[in-house]
């Protein structure tokens, strides 16, 4: 594994309002917004994410898409115990991608269909799983189209709905697929699911087959058993409770 390097780019100039930037390289290369877009529904924080803002230092004009669920956690493990923690996690949630629960499985970084929006037809995506590498028990989308990046599938015997070890939950297809990484484990999701973030481990629930379109998270689990990272799937784009905050790439 490549060792991801990261490169905060502070405001300097604007005409439009600037966000903060974070250069991010390694495994993978990328820039996007350090602050996230929030707190609102995952849609209205996407529609906050096309509007036109300023590069800190160029100045230039730039706006941002959503971050897949596997740029979102490389951003988010950035000074997790500094940054995503206290401001994301622990006051709410991080919303990391459109999934579809399905009858055998999690459809993760859902396609686009022509008009932009996620597909949410389980017949077709299961179609486009033909398109995918399967490794170690979970699918994995390959390809160069850009609507379909990081898109995966992590059958329902890849992983448990219980409350469980960081280390376990790593190794968990749910895990893996939310990564897109074709590794045994999930290393980033690893590092922040460790006992030095997560003294009591991971609670993961909320990914039942009832073929509903919801929205993936992470949260800091605040009641009685607090200590616990939280991955839910169960949070749909509503408002209200849903609200929560989202990262978004150049």
């Amino acid at each position: 594994m490549v060792k991801t390097q990261y490169k905060v780019i502070s405001i300097e100039q604007s005409e439009f309002p600037p966000r903060e930037l974070v250069e991010i390289s390694g495994d993978r290369t990328f820039t996007a917004s350090l602050p996230a877009f929030g707190p609102a529904t995952y849609k209205n924080n996407q529609l906050r994410m096309q509007e036109t803002y300023s590069h800190p230092q160029t100045g230039e004009k730039i706006s941002f898409k959503p971050a897949t669920s596997a740029e979102g956690i490389l951003i988010t493990n950035y000074e997790f115990k500094e940054r995503a923690k206290p401001k994301i996690l622990d006051p709410r949630w991080l919303q990391l991608a459109y999934i579809l629960k399905g009858k055998d499985g999690v459809f993760v970084n859902l396609p686009k269909d022509k008009d932009g929006n996620p597909i949410s037809d389980e017949k077709e995506l299961k179609l486009r799983l033909d398109k995918c590498e399967k490794v170690n028990g979970i699918y994995l989308y390959k390809g160069d189209d850009s609507n379909a990046k990081d898109f995966g599938f992590a059958p329902y015997e890849t992983f448990k709905q219980i409350i469980q070890e960081g280390r376990e939950f790593a190794e968990s297809g749910l895990a893996r697929v939310l990564e897109h990484t074709s590794k045994k484990q999930a290393e980033i999701l690893g590092e922040i699911a460790s006992k030095q973030n997560y003294l009591r481990g991971v609670n993961v629930c909320g990914f039942g087959s009832d073929i509903n379109l919801m929205v993936a998270s992470l949260d800091s689990d605040g009641g009685l058993d607090a200590g616990r990272l939280d991955v839910y799937g169960g949070w749909g784009d509503g408002g209200g409770d849903d609200d929560g905050y989202a990262f978004g790439v150049l």
